[in-house]
């Protein structure tokens, strides 16, 4: 596991973590000028779904995930989309996209009155879904992440991609635990 160096990661002028997976996804573009990461969106995700530890996730985002693989998959393939970092269930972090770039894991959202909130947000997903508690390596993870984040970008919410989406997304789900992190 990528585990963070003094209990955080350091994020380099380049928008990437250190000591961390590296796995680039081309599903990103460039923020819209004048905007700053503002927000942290924390999504859950498993696929196959409720299956954990494959490799569909990485696959998924890095637009190579096979449609007779799996009868979902059918169904997603072609989508164009990415978070910044992926945690695993055993608290790894993955990272797909720099934090400089604009990911695309929002999708339509709102937030307080703004829209496009993947323009001023870093997305954050965890392995997982609706039905299973979250492990704890991942929350460590998460708070460890949450961290480093907001020593250099003026992080003023973390949400959820429910509160950005509601009525069309539900994660990170109802076992996703608002206590175990610091906000």
């Amino acid at each position: 596991m990528n585990k963070p160096t003094d209990n955080q990661f350091i994020i380099n002028d380049k928008g990437f973590a250190n000591t961390v997976r590296q796995i680039a996804s081309p599903n990103f573009d460039e923020r819209p000028a004048g905007y700053a990461i503002e927000m942290v969106v924390i999504h859950n995700i498993s696929l196959p779904p409720n299956s954990y530890g494959g490799s569909g996730i990485i696959e998924l985002f890095t637009n190579s995930l096979d449609p007779e693989a799996h009868p979902y998959y059918a169904k997603i393939y072609a989508s164009k989309v990415s978070s910044h970092f992926l945690i695993r269930r055993d608290g790894e972090l993955i990272q797909f996209v720099s934090c400089l770039q604009r990911a695309w894991h929002a999708g339509v959202s709102t937030w307080q009155g703004r829209e496009r909130c993947n323009d001023f947000s870093v997305g954050i997903e965890l392995e997982g879904s609706d039905f299973d508690k979250f492990e704890q390596a991942q929350y460590t993870t998460l708070n460890t992440l949450l961290k480093s984040l907001k020593q250099i970008y003026p992080i003023q919410q973390i949400v959820g991609h429910s509160d950005i989406a509601p009525g069309r997304k539900t994660d990170p789900g109802p076992y996703f635990d608002w206590q175990k992190i610091n906000k």
